[in-house]
């Protein structure tokens, strides 16, 4: 399905949780010296202007990133924080970075970036933001394009996957998805966003993908009150194997911080 659109959503509490945790990954790759790969799967448009109709139109981000800078959640130094700065100096004060520009505001010119987006729409923006980045923009399925990659070159990296979830076979499909990529890639740092369901969902396809012992995994989740009366999300999650180390220390501090909001 093609309809889903982020820039609703850009900036919501989901971003926030999803957004922080991959800016520190990238911040603490980037801390050695040596060339790494970034993919995402499902990239949407690159850039969102929170000012735009459709964001104001659900207030997310109101409630969301712009809320917690606020509140001082990130300091100015912290990867989340340094990628805003640097994206709104370049795009203006009402821009905010999706993943692909979050990882191309951290990542240096011998880093490669490899970003798919099938929405066509979508896709026409994301070329267009991130080719001044040297990213490769590709109309493809994520999954196809990850698996054509994999491993890549240079062979450190992260691959990020962050579907709409708008069909719901993808909960039972993504453990099966993420087991095969990390054969391909085993030292490959592979993070998977999903959203956390009042219906519990999710929960399956979480007991499913820790029942695989895959290496060095991080399950975090936060919780938050729902957008709108009837939303189905209350929360936001994080699978990622391979994790840095030092990462549960990030993930504690946001624990905190959104247990702080439900206060």
């Amino acid at each position: 399905m093609l309809s889903y659109q982020h820039i609703y959503h850009a900036g919501n509490l989901a971003d926030v949780q999803k957004h922080a945790l991959l800016a520190w990954v990238l911040a603490y790759l980037t801390q050695k010296d040596k060339p790494l790969t970034y993919i995402e799967t499902h990239s949407g448009r690159g850039l969102y202007k929170l000012n735009a109709p459709e964001a104001l139109r659900t207030g997310e981000a109101a409630a969301g990133i712009q809320r917690v800078r606020q509140a001082s959640w990130f300091c100015a130094d912290h990867p989340l924080e340094r990628a805003i700065r640097a994206v709104q100096k370049r795009h203006g004060a009402e821009a905010y970075p999706g993943s692909p520009m979050i990882a191309a505001s951290i990542l240096r010119d011998q880093d490669s970036l490899h970003l798919a987006e099938l929405h066509p729409q979508e896709h026409a923006a994301l070329a267009m933001m991130m080719s001044p980045y040297g990213a490769k923009v590709y109309r493809q399925d994520g999954f196809e394009l990850a698996q054509s990659l994999l491993p890549p070159t240079p062979r450190r990296g992260v691959l990020m996957i962050d579907p709409s979830y708008e069909v719901k076979s993808e909960y039972d499909r993504l453990p099966r998805v993420i087991s095969k990529l990390h054969r391909k890639w085993n030292v490959g740092v592979i993070v998977l966003w999903y959203p956390v369901l009042r219906d519990g969902r999710h929960s399956a396809m979480i007991s499913a993908l820790k029942s695989q012992n895959l290496p060095k995994s991080v399950c975090h989740e936060v919780r938050f009150d729902p957008v709108r009366e009837g939303h189905g999300m209350v929360g936001s999650g994080m699978f990622i194997v391979n994790a840095p180390f030092g990462i549960e220390d990030e993930a504690t501090r946001l624990t905190r911080l959104f247990e702080g909001l439900r206060n």
